[in-house]
């Protein structure tokens, strides 16, 4: 029994405390029944006794009993029923233990009434045992004394310790308390003696330190706390003090007793804030406030008081939305004069306004609706200051209490969940729903006043939508409010309506060209005239842009202002008018000017009208430009005459006003765009239209062409499908070409400016070892605050001093750089004292460099001056030739001098001066070769390091008698064999020392070198001594040789001077996760995949420089089997984390992050050090002393203070209550970081009235002292926050945790270095520097990717997002001005954005690339986004194929959806002219480009078609012989640069010369050649295409978690083939029909070569798309894989499936997923018109067969679909279901034998009787195929219709049959490949090229050979 009670306990222990894999701060194994109280219970009492129990569950299990009883008690109290979600499980759990405890007691039973004395007794002993009366009193001597740093975890361990016994001592205290209430008060009393009371109370002070808080301390000031002792915190927290104008709370309002009530008090009173949200937001404005303070500068007071300044600043940028809004409306403010607002005032306000924003919720997306309440509750306020009386506002008071979030957001909050509800998960039409935007735009208008205040809630704005039934909407009533202001409507015209200028230029222009041409470049009357033409077609295209505005904007149209739709229709009439008129008048004008005699009036009337408009537009755009202009039409808004007519030419919106930039960077980007454009048009004019010129009239001229069809339009119509087919891909070209030459020109640009800013300058190690010298100046010039004695130093010309100053100042940077290196296991532990910088503190008169760069140098010194027999001058001159020699030569020669002159006394330093002095003399004569015998050179090296190896040792009797030794042989040494000066001159010193020498006295006794530098000076001297091999390699390894190459050439960048660390901005850093991995387990790391290769197998080989400095840093032998490191739990932890910072997980981003804050507090420390005056400290070792630096206590005071880390967990909460792994991971990294925060949603579920009721928190927590999680914050949210898009709504909830002045967005598979941290006060600075007309609203950062090394694949993708990141975004930035926010590392103006709405939009779908939305409403909002090069981050990146094609397939889809986006028509409408090209082209424009690619090629090769079959190609060939001269092949060519990626990689390449250098970049754009990369690009090509157009089409853009492991397996055949099928597949297999169908019907008389060239780039394309997923597949052409993919393939296509089953187990299902996105009217009639071209094919081949003749009737065609016909029936007789047929199987079976002898003798007649001839056979398969995929891909169109007509079956079969026929035609040619050996190595050697650069073995890995048997 006892067994079972055992095992018992331990399994509800276990299941209680959660076991995990890792360790607790202390790195011992996480432990207890703690860490598991339900949400639910709410109580965060229970969670610390609990705690407090199993820390003494060993100590006194009796006591641990009390306090598990105490804690049931308590649940119980709280939750009776166990009606809380996991509240029952918990109590059974928890009383299990109990009754365990009691039944393990000795004998008898427990009197309960005795608990009272027990914790009595147990807690005065627990007292005396800690010690607790000298653990505060001892930590405080430590931290005064500053001797912890020398042991760094002294100060930390009893910290921890004091928190540790203080928080279980209160519990104690607490249960004591609370076990006392449940007696009399009397007896009370004598259950607690008064003395034991004051302890307990004395005890629990101490505890403040305890009380959950973020980074300021301000409901419990912590005593011990620095920040709170920094004076402009203690500003801040004062200036939130009650102030005159406040009336008195009432008594019963409950504040902390440690502080006095404030302001944020008294709004909470008022308006019913919830607690959390106060606190949160009382440390935010304390923080914004303190950091604004710090920045001015002020001197410290003993009172320090918040500056005006500091509080005007926060003010007007907290509340310039609201100021601005007002504006708009033209009204004022609440506050009538600003100047007249207190400062205390201005405080209240933004506190209200932070309170506001910090509980709305989603709400937070709708700026102008906060601000509408901000506004109306500032009204409300005013009211209860005026009347000087405190109750609660009327808004937020209802009979259930005082409550902002029920009264205010609930009920925003329910009408966007409702419409939010109603969007079918995305699937809805965005015209059927409000999203985000349109609830926001509700408040642009007037009407918004109509809610009144306190919400009117029968207003339409509040009424619900009712449920969606069969895919309509019905409102809740005619009143139901629909969309604002715009409406996404699903279609490809948003790209004309969006951007009409763009569209109206291109076609303009090509228009005047072709008149040009046709007139044979004359510019005579005739060519003016026609060119005139332009002016109906301007206005005719301007009318059809009013078309569009009328269509688009219904389902607006009762919600719209009127003023809006009375513009529209306004417009449509100006423009209808316009056209008629304008139009009317040229034809009149063209009718006069043929008759004769005729005058040209109207002619010049319409000339007259045509140019005053022109002019008058040209003007107005022009002043436009001039930002003087744009403050003048806007002073003359009040006439109503400029008012009409800006509203008649752009509509006003709240956002887009005043989209201009300065005319210098309007000039700039004018510059870049004629250029561009006249490339264009000049490639346009010469090789596109005037080539086809002269073909085109002939054609047109051409009589009796001979068909070979029936053709139906094309007679007496002057042949207009064959112009149509020769100018169709040309006007294709002509539309995307401009793509072309933006990336060529933008390429150079990028690479002029990158040079200009000096990128690329250091790009070897060899350059990093010249330069070096110049790293300390540059890095005082760049990276360190400004001190003026250096300035004196540069002035006077004291450059040696100015030098040593700079290298000292540098040093403890360089080195934490490098230790940091070391730390991340980049280098060895011998590299790291290679590359360390001495402190250049000491008192050699040179500066010391680091020995990588000195060693071997004085070896090769010595071989130059024992060989030479040169003069001194000579001699000095050869080793001057290199620097670093005469430096090496220079420190030996004064560090020999030091050393000895330190050890020696009396006659020896007597003989080391007089040694010196000689040859210090002979260096003044330069005869030094003359008294000194140089080639005895190597014997007092010998010496002087046999001396050097002695004194690094620890003194001993037997070391010191070696080192006097040493020191007399040196003597010996110099005195007989090196010196052959003259003695006679100093003679009586030579004599004493000779005397002394033969004594014994000379060198008896040394002062053994005790002091440290002195040590430090002897251990270098000797390695410079002793290292003879070359450190020119050092680092090895190429990232760390990388990261330092970027960081020194960084520092000769230009950027923004560092503030002191106290004045910089302060900033957060921001990850939303949600499940991705963020540390691998063991299980992840050791799992083997089908191959016998596990990830740390793979890590280990792809790694291997890492793996074994890995095992040094570890201690451990890099020959001992892995088994043993395994055994040691530490190692085990040390080794996951290992793999996860090569990965992309949360633990590298979080590491990486950190940096920042370690960064901040080395140069917090460093400048503290400095006290000051920065100068004075130079010359002691103090001010560059970096030891113990992380536990400076001002240092991480201030490094709190500007800088937070909060990562969104968004479901952790629920992590936690499943037990994952990732919980347990979150918990560890929270330990090992303590000041990460994490934030998540937490669902707490409670039965209330027999139903479960939910509730929603946002909650903040931290690692505890214990190492579990503490909350701090926890925020009531309305209801669920996902109402849109997942991350976006992530980053929403937790943004209100966020802090500072700016706020970069991370995501989790990013990461950081801490050379890069140091920048980040530079970067910060950016945003007060002059980037154009406006400050930068977000500072664009670099990125380099760090998964380019782990294939092929992974090395194009990291190269194409290098090239857009760097070059692409530098570009955009300037001179575009178009760069938006790419999801990237990007630094955004955080208080700008939070008042706007956030860093992202959140509506669901149409924001799923929620990003860029950040960039768009940035720039809208007069915001300016900016790029910066000088810092970088790292960033992952998809590496295996299909990983990258869902990630493209995402962005693409997202683009897709921008089109349709209100934020783009916007900005198309807004920019000027050529900003709106850069946007245009830079965005959506580069996938439609993209789309228009490949239609290109499907025009052009159905164009062949058409002339093919339908016999005009051969006609007109025999007619006359134009072809050759047409501008096809122009086109072609075009075509096939583009296609390839010459031009495309253009970039790139640029990119490689710049960073790389020529050379290198030569062979990088060769290998990846060689590797195939066109092909991958050329199939990236129909990725984006498909999924933009899909999208645009039909929708079905969603989110694609691509995954973002190490992709070493091999993918299926048929997992490529789901993925792959409709997007690549059937579009490859159409361009290879069209392609046979053109060689075997084709005409010309080039033969083959002609047909080659004319079609190769087709060929590539359809070859690229059809087999590219298996080429980059790993093992993708190894036999046996092949063929276990062929049986795995054939059993998904054969599977029926049924409910429940998913696609990757069957084709049914998968295929009813595929068609899943067609579900409009729209959708199916697109697809049935697109579907029709495959109806062409049949058409034409039937009347080419030898059985038709010359026969071009109708009769053929109609023959060949009974033909069909029968084949169809044919195919549904032998595929006839099993099932049905099981009553008549024999019936079945002879019925399919007599129809296939049937067919058989059918077709032998045919041969014999008629012409048929098997080449006919072939023939018709050919026609028939793509008429049946024509008929299946209507019917699937179709789909509900078919089915009511019960022929879906019979189109699932055919459908199948098609796909097993598409898959046989992928599968044979990878069968026959694979069959050949070679093959599979040459792929694999392609797939993982940087085998060759890093000693990979990856064949070895792909083929099993597995050596970790240990694994």
């Amino acid at each position: 029994m006892s067994l079972a009670e055992g095992n018992w306990e331990r399994l509800v222990r276990a299941a209680l405390r959660r076991e995990r894999t890792g360790a607790d701060a202390f790195g011992r194994p996480a432990s207890g029944i703690a860490g598991n109280v339900p949400s639910s219970l709410g109580n965060r009492d229970i969670d610390a006794i609990l705690r407090a129990a199993d820390e003494i569950q060993e100590e006194d299990p009796n006591i641990s009993r009390i306090l598990c009883e105490h804690a049931y008690s308590l649940a119980q109290n709280l939750d009776p029923n166990s009606e809380g979600r996991g509240v029952l499980q918990f109590k059974t759990g928890l009383m299990s233990v109990i009754k365990q405890k009691l039944a393990k007691r000795d004998g008898g039973s427990i009197d309960r009434s005795q608990d009272i004395a027990r914790l009595q007794e147990f807690y005065k002993q627990y007292r005396e045992k800690n010690k607790v009366d000298e653990l505060r009193e001892d930590e405080m001597k430590l931290r005064e004394s500053g001797v912890f740093s020398g042991n760094l975890g002294e100060l930390e361990r009893k910290t921890v310790k004091r928190k540790k016994v203080f928080a279980t001592l209160k519990v104690l205290g607490t249960v004591v308390e609370d076990l006392t209430k449940e007696v009399s008060p009397e007896e009370a009393e004598k259950l607690i003696p008064e003395e034991l009371k004051r302890v307990m109370e004395s005890d629990a002070a101490m505890t403040e330190d305890l009380i959950a808080y973020n980074i300021i301390p301000l409901d419990a000031p912590a005593m011990t706390s620095a920040i709170l002792f920094m004076p402009e915190v203690k500003a801040a927290m004062s200036a939130l003090s009650y102030f005159r104008e406040l009336p008195k709370l009432p008594g019963g309002f409950s504040i902390p007793p440690s502080r006095n009530a404030d302001m944020l008090d008294f709004l909470q009173y008022i308006f019913g804030f919830q607690r959390d949200n106060v606190s949160n937001q009382r440390e935010h404005i304390v923080l914004l406030l303190a950091n604004e303070q710090s920045r001015l500068g002020i001197p410290e007071e003993m009172e320090p008081k918040m500056d005006e300044a500091a509080v005007q600043k926060v003010f007007l940028k907290s509340l310039d939305n609201y100021i601005k809004w007002c504006n708009y409306f033209f009204i004022n403010p609440v506050w009538s004069n600003l100047e007249a607002v207190s400062k205390e005032k201005k405080i209240l306000l933004v506190s209200l306004y932070f309170l506001i924003w910090g509980e709305a919720a989603n709400i937070r997306f709708l700026p102008e609706c906060l601000c509408y309440i901000f506004h109306h509750m500032l009204r409300e306020l005013e009211e209860i200051l005026r009347q000087q009386i405190v109750q609660p506002a009327g808004s937020c008071n209802s009979q259930n209490g005082v409550s902002f979030l029920d009264q205010v957001i609930s009920p925003l909050y329910e009408i966007v969940a409702a419409e939010a509800g109603n969007n079918d998960n995305g699937r809805a039409a965005h015209s059927a729903w409000r999203n985000y935007d349109d609830f926001n735009e509700y408040f642009w208008s007037v009407h918004c006043f109509g809610l009144g205040w306190p919400w009117r809630m029968d207003s339409s704005f509040f009424i619900k939508p009712m449920k969606r039934t069969k895919g309509l909407l019905a409102s809740g009533g005619s009143k139901h409010h629909g969309k604002t202001s715009f409406v996404e409507h699903r279609t490809f015209l948003h790209l004309y309506h969006s951007f009409h200028r763009l569209w109206i230029f291109l076609v303009m222009m090509f228009q005047a060209l072709a008149i040009i041409a046709f007139n044979k470049g004359h510019f005579n009357s005739k060519t003016i005239r026609e060119v005139l033409s332009l002016g109906p077609t301007y206005v005719i295209m301007k009318f059809f842009k009013s078309v569009l505005d009328i269509l688009m904007m219904y389902g607006a149209y009762s919600t719209a202002r009127h003023l809006a739709v009375s513009r529209i229709f306004l417009r449509f009439l100006w423009f209808g008018i316009a056209s008629v008129v304008i139009s009317y008048l040229y034809v009149r004008a063209l009718q006069e000017e043929s008759k004769t005699n005729s005058s040209s009036i109207i002619f010049r009337i319409y000339g007259f009208v045509i140019g005053i408009y022109a002019v008058v537009q040209l003007f107005v755009s022009f002043l436009m430009r001039i930002p003087a202009c744009h403050r003048l039409t806007n002073r003359c808004d009040s006439w109503p005459v400029i008012r009409f007519i800006k509203w008649m030419h752009q509509e006003q919106y709240y956002v887009g006003r005043g989209m201009y930039e300065r005319p210098t960077d309007f000039i700039k980007y004018l510059v870049f765009w004629l250029v561009v454009l006249g490339g264009k048009f000049s490639f346009a004019y010469f090789l596109q239209i005037k080539p086809l010129v002269s073909p085109t009239k002939i054609i047109v001229n051409l009589n009796n062409v001979n068909y070979s069809w029936h053709d139906f339009v094309s007679k007496n119509n002057h042949n207009a499908l064959t112009i149509a087919t020769l100018w169709a891909p040309v006007i294709c070209i002509y539309l995307l070409d401009i793509q072309i030459f933006y990336t060529v020109i933008s390429a150079i640009v990028g690479f002029l400016l990158g040079a200009r800013d000096r990128l690329g300058e250091i790009r070897s190690v060899e350059a990093v070892h010249k330069l070096f010298e110049k790293f300390p100046g540059a890095f005082m010039d760049t990276l360190h605050v400004r001190y003026p004695r250096r300035d004196a130093l540069r002035s006077s010309e004291l450059e040696f001093e100015k030098n040593k100053a700079d290298a000292a100042r540098f040093s403890p940077f360089w080195n934490e750089i490098i230790k940091n290196l070391r730390e991340e296991d980049y280098i060895t532990n011998l590299e790291m004292e290679l590359l360390f910088m001495p402190k250049n503190t000491g008192n050699l008169p040179l500066v010391q460099w680091p020995l990588f760069l000195l060693s071997s140098k004085i070896f090769l010194a010595k071989d130059i001056a024992v060989e030479g027999k040169d003069s001194q001058d000579e001699l000095w001159g050869k080793i001057s030739r290199d620097d670093y020699m005469k430096y090496a030569v220079q420190e030996c020669f004064h560090s020999v001098k030091l050393i000895l002159t330190e050890i020696l006394d009396n006659e020896g330093r007597m003989w080391v001066e007089r040694l010196f002095e000689d040859i210090n003399e002979s260096l003044m004569r330069k005869d030094i070769q003359v008294n000194f015998k140089l080639s005895m050179l190597p014997l007092v090296i010998s010496r002087v390091t046999a001396l050097t190896g002695m004194l690094r040792q620890e003194e001993s009797s037997e070391v010191a008698k070696g080192a006097v030794k040493a020191v007399q042989d040196l003597y010996d040494v110099v005195r007989h064999d090196i010196l052959s000066v003259n003695m006679r001159e100093h003679y009586e010193t030579w004599n004493m020392l000779s005397k002394a020498r033969i004594e014994g006295r000379l060198f008896s006794k040394l002062n053994w070198p005790k002091d440290a530098e002195l040590r430090l000076l002897i251990k270098r001297f000797h390695s410079l001594l002793t290292i003879k091999d070359s450190a020119a390699n050092i680092p090895k390894n190429l990232e760390a040789r990388r990261r330092l190459e970027f960081f020194t050439n960084s520092l000769f960048m230009e950027m923004p001077e560092a503030k002191p660390v106290r004045e910089m901005l302060s900033f957060s850093v921001f990850t939303p996760y949600y499940s991705e991995i963020v540390l691998y387990s063991m299980p992840e790391l050791l799992k083997k995949n089908e191959d016998g290769i596990s990830v740390l197998f793979y890590l280990q080989k792809i790694f291997p420089d890492e793996w074994m400095n890995f095992l040094a840093r570890i201690g451990r032998d890099e020959n001992a089997p892995d088994s043993e490191l395994f055994e040691n739990q530490n190692d085990v932890l040390e080794l996951r984390f290992w793999a996860s910072y090569r990965g992309q997980t949360l633990a590298r981003t979080v590491r990486g992050m950190m940096y920042y804050r370690k960064a901040l507090m080395l140069q917090s420390y460093l400048e503290k050090m400095a006290t000051g005056e920065i100068e004075a400290a130079n010359s002691g070792s103090e001010a560059t002393n970096t030891q113990g630096f992380e536990l400076f206590p001002e240092a991480r005071a201030q490094a709190d203070l500007k800088f937070t880390y909060v990562v969104t967990c968004q479901i952790y909460g629920k992590q936690k209550e499943e037990q994952k792994p990732e919980a347990a991971d979150i918990a560890l990294l929270m330990q090992r970081n303590e000041a990460l925060r994490v934030a998540f949603i937490d669902v707490v579920e409670t039965l209330k009235d027999g139903s479960v009721h939910t509730e929603f928190y946002s909650k903040l927590v931290k690692a505890d002292i214990h190492g579990k999680d503490k909350e701090i914050y926890s925020i009531k949210l309305p209801g669920n926050p996902k109402l849109g898009e997942g991350k976006p709504e992530n980053q929403n909830h937790a943004i209100v945790f966020t802090r500072g002045n700016a706020i970069q967005t991370i995501d989790m598979n990013q990461d950081n270095y801490f050379e890069e941290a140091l920048k980040m006060r530079n970067l910060l600075e950016e945003f007060n520097r002059d980037h154009g007309l406006r400050p930068p609203t977000i500072l664009g950062v670099r990125e380099h990717v760090f998964t380019g090394s782990v294939s092929s694949l992974a090395s194009f993708m990291s190269n194409q997002e290098t090239s857009f990141v760097t070059l692409g975004q530098r570009v955009l930035a300037n001179p575009l001005k178009v760069r938006m926010h790419y999801g990237h590392p990007d630094v955004f103006d955080r208080v700008f954005h939070i008042t706007r709405g956030g860093i992202s939009k959140a509506s669901r779908i149409i924001n799923i690339s929620e990003d860029i939305y950040a960039g768009f409403n940035s720039t809208l909002r007069q915001g300016n986004v900016t790029h910066h090069e000088y810092i970088q981050v790292g960033k992952g990146r998809d590496v295996g194929l299909n990983q990258i094609a869902l990630f493209e397939g995402k962005v693409a889809g997202g683009n897709g959806e921008q089109v349709l986006s209100r934020d783009v028509y916007r900005l198309g409408q807004l920019f000027d002219f050529f900003r709106m090209l850069s946007f245009y082209f830079t965005t959506v424009g580069y996938y439609f480009c993209t789309m228009l690619t490949v239609l290109t090629v499907y025009i052009f090769l159905y164009g062949k078609t058409y002339l093919a079959l339908s016999g005009v190609g051969e006609s007109i060939q025999s007619t006359a012989d134009i072809l050759q001269n047409t501008a096809l092949n122009a086109a072609l060519n075009t075509q096939f640069l583009f296609q390839i990626g010459v031009f495309t990689a253009v970039p790139m390449v640029l990119g490689f010369i710049l960073e790389q250098g020529f050379l290198k970049a030569v062979v990088s754009f060769v290998t990846m050649q060689l590797q195939l990369c066109t092909v991958f690009f050329t199939f990236s090509l129909g990725t984006r295409t498909h999924y933009f157009g899909r999208t645009i089409l039909h929708g079905g853009a969603r989110y694609q978690a691509t995954g973002r492991g190490f992709v070493v397996r091999h993918i299926k055949f048929s997992e490529n083939y789901r993925l792959y099928s409709r997007s690549h597949f059937v579009k490859g297999l159409e361009v290879v029909l069209l392609l046979v169908v053109f060689l075997a019907y084709g005409y010309g008389e080039g033969g083959a070569l002609s047909y080659i060239l004319v079609t190769v780039s087709s060929w590539f394309m359809a070859l690229s798309w059809l087999f590219a997923p298996y080429v980059f597949n790993p093992s993708g052409f190894e036999w046996q894989k092949s063929v276990e993919d062929f049986k795995e393939w054939t059993n998904w296509l054969l599977y029926r499936g049924g409910i429940g089953v998913k696609g990757e187990e069957s084709w049914e299902a998968w295929w009813d997923e595929e068609l899943a996105h067609i579900r409009t009217l729209r959708g199916r009639i697109f697809e049935t018109i697109l579907s029709l071209r495959f109806f062409i094919f049949q058409y034409g081949i039937v009347y080419k067969l030898h059985a038709t003749g010359t026969d071009t009737s109708l009769t053929v065609y109609g023959l060949s679909w009974i033909v069909l016909v029968v084949l169809i029936i044919l195919f549904k007789v032998f595929t006839f279901s099993q099932k049905a047929s099981v009553n008549f199987q024999l019936v079945l079976r002879f019925i399919q034998g007599v129809s296939f002898m049937l067919a058989l003798v059918g077709i032998a007649i045919a041969i014999a009787v008629t012409k048929l001839s098997v080449p006919d056979v072939f023939a018709s398969i050919l026609a028939f195929v793509p008429t049946g995929w024509g008929i299946l891909s209507i019917a699937i169109a179709w789909k509900p219709l078919i089915k009511k007509m019960g022929l879906w079956k019979s189109i699932r079969s055919i459908a199948r049959l098609y796909d097993a026929g598409m898959g046989m035609l992928i599968f044979v040619p990878i069968a026959i490949l694979s069959w050949l050996p070679f093959v599979s190595t040459f792929q694999t050697r392609l797939l993982f090229n940087q085998a060759f650069s890093r000693g990979l073995e990856i064949s070895l890995i792909l083929a099993g050979n597995n050596p970790n048997t240990g694994l």
